[in-house]
């Protein structure tokens, strides 16, 4: 087995759907709660990656990251090296390509909560940052756990971004469905079947948490 490409994976999944739930938490509470009539133009935006192919999205973040562009010359700048074809182009590629996996679940959350309680915070003198932290959040942990979850599972089967953004470089930008596709190409059935059986069963595994949490089969507010 792959060792090294699988632990690459877990780490840019890790790395991402930490990043993602930092962005898509404020973002989802501005597209559920802001009051500018144009946010379904932002809501389109941020689910464009659900419909555009893989090496659509990948090859223009490629041609972003270049060193003639603005931000390929801020990366140069700020890194001393490009993001192409490295694992923070990777990151990047990743959180652009599993940003609707996090973002849906919680605006779907965050629409679920009953404003009559947002009312009563408000009335009560909770400033906005309050009612959010105190009312909203707790009762939108479904959502959290499900965005979290989703995007992790998300960005570790990703294969058409990251091959565009990073290539497939042995430790560094070579991640396990890249893995499974060089076995499959060099005829070892062995090898690719036994990363790819390894995926199913994390997707898997990272699907039963959703839906069990959803179903309030678990849940740290659930009752004993």
């Amino acid at each position: 087995m792959n060792l090294q490409a699988l632990l690459l994976s877990l780490r840019l999944a890790a790395v991402v759907s930490v990043l993602l739930l930092g962005i898509s938490l404020p973002l989802a509470a501005w597209l559920v709660f802001g009051r500018w009539r144009g946010r379904f133009l932002l809501e389109a935006l941020v689910a464009l990656p659900l419909v555009l192919p893989p090496t659509v999205l990948g090859f223009y973040l490629l041609v972003l990251m270049g060193p003639r562009t603005p931000f390929g010359r801020l990366c140069q700048a700020l890194f001393g090296h490009g993001l192409a074809f490295t694992f923070e182009g990777l990151v990047v590629g990743s959180l652009l390509y599993s940003l609707p996996f996090a973002v849906q679940p919680l605006v779907s959350a965050f629409r679920g909560v009953d404003r009559a309680l947002l009312d009563a915070s408000f009335v009560l003198g909770a400033s906005r940052l309050r009612t959010f932290r105190r009312v909203i959040l707790p009762l939108s942990f479904s959502g959290l756990v499900t965005a979290l979850v989703l995007s992790f599972a998300h960005t570790l089967g990703e294969f058409g971004v990251v091959l565009m953004v990073g290539g497939n470089l042995p430790g560094i930008t070579r991640t396990v469905s890249i893995a499974i596709y060089d076995s499959a190409q060099a005829l070892d059935y062995a090898a690719a079947n036994r990363l790819a059986l390894l995926l199913l069963l994390l997707s898997f595994t990272a699907l039963s948490v959703v839906y069990a949490v959803n179903r309030r089969v678990w849940s740290p507010w659930s009752p004993r």
